[in-house]
Protein backbone atom coordinates (compact mmCIF):
# COMPACT_ATOMS: atom_id res chain seq x y z
CA UNK A 1 0.00 0.00 0.00
CA UNK A 2 3.23 2.27 0.80
CA UNK A 3 4.27 1.85 -2.38
CA UNK A 4 1.10 2.41 -4.27
CA UNK A 5 1.17 5.74 -2.14
CA UNK A 6 4.04 6.39 -3.62
CA UNK A 7 3.42 5.83 -7.16
CA UNK A 8 0.17 7.46 -7.12
CA UNK A 9 2.16 10.62 -5.76
CA UNK A 10 4.86 10.26 -8.51
CA UNK A 11 3.28 10.08 -11.66
CA UNK A 12 0.59 12.55 -10.63
CA UNK A 13 3.53 14.98 -9.76
CA UNK A 14 5.25 13.85 -13.11
CA UNK A 15 2.22 15.09 -15.16
CA UNK A 16 2.58 18.98 -14.58
CA UNK A 17 6.19 18.99 -14.25
CA UNK A 18 6.95 17.65 -17.20
CA UNK A 19 4.21 19.96 -18.40
CA UNK A 20 6.08 23.17 -17.27
CA UNK A 21 9.44 21.73 -18.60
CA UNK A 22 8.02 21.53 -22.26
CA UNK A 23 6.33 25.05 -22.06
CA UNK A 24 8.86 27.02 -20.37
CA UNK A 25 12.35 25.23 -20.95
CA UNK A 26 11.61 23.56 -24.43
CA UNK A 27 11.68 25.34 -27.83
CA UNK A 28 8.79 24.69 -29.82
CA UNK A 29 11.05 22.47 -32.28
CA UNK A 30 11.15 19.59 -29.32
CA UNK A 31 7.65 19.72 -28.26
CA UNK A 32 6.90 16.45 -29.76
CA UNK A 33 9.36 14.81 -27.59
CA UNK A 34 7.64 15.58 -24.20
CA UNK A 35 4.12 14.52 -25.81
CA UNK A 36 4.35 10.35 -25.49
CA UNK A 37 6.34 11.35 -21.60
CA UNK A 38 3.42 13.22 -20.51
CA UNK A 39 0.67 10.72 -22.02
CA UNK A 40 2.60 8.10 -20.36
CA UNK A 41 2.32 9.84 -16.82
CA UNK A 42 -1.57 10.79 -17.25
CA UNK A 43 -1.76 6.89 -18.27
CA UNK A 44 -0.34 6.05 -15.40
CA UNK A 45 -1.61 8.38 -12.43
CA UNK A 46 -4.92 7.09 -13.98
CA UNK A 47 -3.88 3.24 -13.87
CA UNK A 48 -2.36 3.52 -10.23
CA UNK A 49 -5.65 4.39 -9.04
CA UNK A 50 -7.06 1.17 -9.37
CA UNK A 51 -4.05 -1.05 -7.42
CA UNK A 52 -5.71 0.42 -4.22
CA UNK A 53 -8.25 -2.07 -4.75
CA UNK A 54 -5.87 -4.85 -5.50
CA UNK A 55 -4.04 -3.98 -2.46
CA UNK A 56 -6.97 -4.08 -0.31
CA UNK A 57 -8.04 -7.32 -1.68
CA UNK A 58 -4.96 -8.44 -0.85
CA UNK A 59 -5.27 -7.97 2.15
CA UNK A 60 -8.35 -9.77 2.86
CA UNK A 61 -7.46 -12.56 1.53
CA UNK A 62 -4.17 -12.68 3.90
CA UNK A 63 -6.15 -12.19 6.87
CA UNK A 64 -8.38 -15.23 5.66
CA UNK A 65 -5.83 -17.97 4.79
CA UNK A 66 -2.35 -18.31 6.12
CA UNK A 67 0.59 -18.80 3.20
CA UNK A 68 2.04 -22.06 2.20
CA UNK A 69 5.16 -23.12 0.64
CA UNK A 70 4.28 -25.02 -2.66
CA UNK A 71 7.54 -26.61 -4.00
CA UNK A 72 8.05 -27.76 -8.10
CA UNK A 73 4.19 -26.47 -8.86
CA UNK A 74 3.35 -26.60 -12.30
CA UNK A 75 3.17 -23.59 -14.60
CA UNK A 76 3.43 -22.62 -18.58
CA UNK A 77 2.28 -19.73 -20.17
CA UNK A 78 0.22 -21.33 -22.63
CA UNK A 79 -3.48 -22.42 -22.36
CA UNK A 80 -4.54 -24.59 -19.58
CA UNK A 81 -6.81 -27.30 -20.63
CA UNK A 82 -8.55 -26.62 -17.52
CA UNK A 83 -8.79 -23.21 -17.79
CA UNK A 84 -11.60 -21.05 -19.55
CA UNK A 85 -8.89 -18.24 -19.87
CA UNK A 86 -5.99 -18.36 -22.64
CA UNK A 87 -2.78 -16.80 -20.56
CA UNK A 88 -0.11 -17.70 -17.94
CA UNK A 89 -1.48 -20.09 -15.31
CA UNK A 90 0.08 -22.17 -12.06
CA UNK A 91 -1.66 -25.37 -11.26
CA UNK A 92 -2.73 -26.29 -7.69
CA UNK A 93 -4.31 -29.16 -5.84
CA UNK A 94 -7.93 -29.22 -4.91
CA UNK A 95 -7.42 -28.32 -1.21
CA UNK A 96 -10.51 -31.42 -0.48
CA UNK A 97 -9.88 -33.79 -3.05
CA UNK A 98 -6.32 -34.09 -4.17
CA UNK A 99 -6.62 -35.64 -7.35
CA UNK A 100 -8.01 -32.99 -8.81
CA UNK A 101 -6.21 -30.55 -10.59
CA UNK A 102 -6.89 -26.39 -10.28
CA UNK A 103 -5.56 -23.89 -12.52
CA UNK A 104 -5.22 -20.28 -11.42
CA UNK A 105 -4.89 -18.36 -14.33
CA UNK A 106 -3.69 -14.59 -14.60
CA UNK A 107 -6.44 -13.02 -16.02
CA UNK A 108 -4.92 -9.12 -15.18
CA UNK A 109 -1.61 -8.78 -16.77
CA UNK A 110 -0.84 -5.20 -14.80
CA UNK A 111 2.16 -5.47 -12.88
CA UNK A 112 2.74 -9.47 -13.88
CA UNK A 113 5.42 -8.99 -16.34
CA UNK A 114 7.99 -9.65 -13.77
CA UNK A 115 5.81 -13.38 -13.12
CA UNK A 116 5.43 -13.94 -16.60
CA UNK A 117 9.20 -13.46 -17.66
CA UNK A 118 10.16 -16.58 -14.96
CA UNK A 119 7.32 -18.58 -15.59
CA UNK A 120 8.92 -18.27 -18.89
CA UNK A 121 9.07 -21.64 -21.62
CA UNK A 122 11.92 -24.23 -22.67
CA UNK A 123 14.04 -21.18 -23.38
CA UNK A 124 14.16 -19.63 -20.08
CA UNK A 125 17.16 -19.19 -18.39
CA UNK A 126 16.98 -21.98 -15.33
CA UNK A 127 18.05 -18.92 -13.03
CA UNK A 128 14.77 -17.14 -13.51
CA UNK A 129 12.99 -19.57 -13.17
CA UNK A 130 14.51 -20.78 -9.71
CA UNK A 131 13.44 -17.17 -8.40
CA UNK A 132 9.54 -18.17 -8.09
CA UNK A 133 10.73 -21.91 -6.53
CA UNK A 134 9.53 -22.31 -4.43
CA UNK A 135 6.13 -20.68 -4.53
CA UNK A 136 4.00 -19.16 -1.72
CA UNK A 137 0.78 -19.29 -1.57
CA UNK A 138 -2.26 -18.31 0.66
CA UNK A 139 -5.84 -19.13 -0.88
CA UNK A 140 -7.86 -21.34 -2.29
CA UNK A 141 -7.34 -21.93 -5.70
CA UNK A 142 -11.18 -22.64 -6.57
CA UNK A 143 -11.90 -19.15 -5.56
CA UNK A 144 -8.69 -16.64 -5.20
CA UNK A 145 -5.74 -16.50 -3.44
CA UNK A 146 -2.25 -14.59 -3.53
CA UNK A 147 0.92 -15.70 -4.74
CA UNK A 148 4.66 -14.29 -3.97
CA UNK A 149 8.29 -15.48 -4.30
CA UNK A 150 10.97 -15.64 -2.34
CA UNK A 151 13.57 -13.21 -3.83
CA UNK A 152 17.39 -12.58 -3.38
CA UNK A 153 17.87 -15.18 -0.52
CA UNK A 154 14.70 -13.41 1.20
CA UNK A 155 13.38 -15.65 3.79
CA UNK A 156 9.87 -14.21 3.27
CA UNK A 157 7.25 -13.34 0.62
CA UNK A 158 7.99 -10.89 -1.91
CA UNK A 159 6.59 -9.74 -5.53
CA UNK A 160 2.40 -10.43 -3.96
CA UNK A 161 0.22 -10.97 -6.72
CA UNK A 162 -3.54 -11.95 -6.49
CA UNK A 163 -4.67 -14.82 -9.01
CA UNK A 164 -8.45 -15.80 -8.84
CA UNK A 165 -11.50 -17.39 -10.63
CA UNK A 166 -12.72 -14.68 -13.27
CA UNK A 167 -16.55 -15.58 -11.85
CA UNK A 168 -15.54 -14.72 -8.48
CA UNK A 169 -15.30 -10.89 -9.79
CA UNK A 170 -17.48 -11.28 -12.95
CA UNK A 171 -21.32 -12.10 -12.20
CA UNK A 172 -21.92 -13.50 -15.75
CA UNK A 173 -19.47 -16.50 -15.54
CA UNK A 174 -20.61 -19.28 -13.35
CA UNK A 175 -18.06 -21.04 -10.68
CA UNK A 176 -16.93 -24.29 -10.77
CA UNK A 177 -16.23 -25.46 -7.27
CA UNK A 178 -17.18 -29.62 -7.11
CA UNK A 179 -17.34 -29.90 -3.68
CA UNK A 180 -16.53 -27.09 -1.58
CA UNK A 181 -18.23 -27.02 1.32
CA UNK A 182 -20.33 -24.22 2.75
CA UNK A 183 -17.55 -23.57 4.92
CA UNK A 184 -15.45 -22.81 1.90
CA UNK A 185 -17.50 -20.60 0.20
CA UNK A 186 -18.07 -18.50 3.42
CA UNK A 187 -14.27 -18.43 3.94
CA UNK A 188 -13.88 -17.24 0.08
CA UNK A 189 -16.26 -14.22 0.45
CA UNK A 190 -14.76 -13.04 3.58
CA UNK A 191 -11.76 -13.12 1.94
CA UNK A 192 -13.08 -10.73 -0.83
CA UNK A 193 -15.03 -12.81 -3.29
CA UNK A 194 -17.94 -12.16 -4.88
CA UNK A 195 -21.23 -13.21 -6.39
CA UNK A 196 -20.88 -16.79 -4.64
CA UNK A 197 -24.29 -17.08 -3.61
CA UNK A 198 -25.93 -18.77 -7.13
CA UNK A 199 -23.15 -21.52 -6.82
CA UNK A 200 -24.36 -24.96 -5.75
CA UNK A 201 -22.54 -26.04 -2.03
CA UNK A 202 -22.18 -28.85 -0.09
CA UNK A 203 -22.01 -29.61 3.63
CA UNK A 204 -18.08 -28.83 4.91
Amino acid sequence: MLMNVIGQAGWVAAFPGLLYVMVVFTSQAYVLIFVPFLLYSLYRAVMQISYFSWAARMRCILQEYPWQIIKEIPRGLAKHPEATDEAAWFEFRDPDHRERKVPLVFIRHQRAHWWLKRIGNVRTKPALKAEIEPLWFAGDPRFLGVIAASTAGADEPRRLHVLYQRPVFDSGRPLDTRGAGIADVDRARRAGARYLDGISQSPA
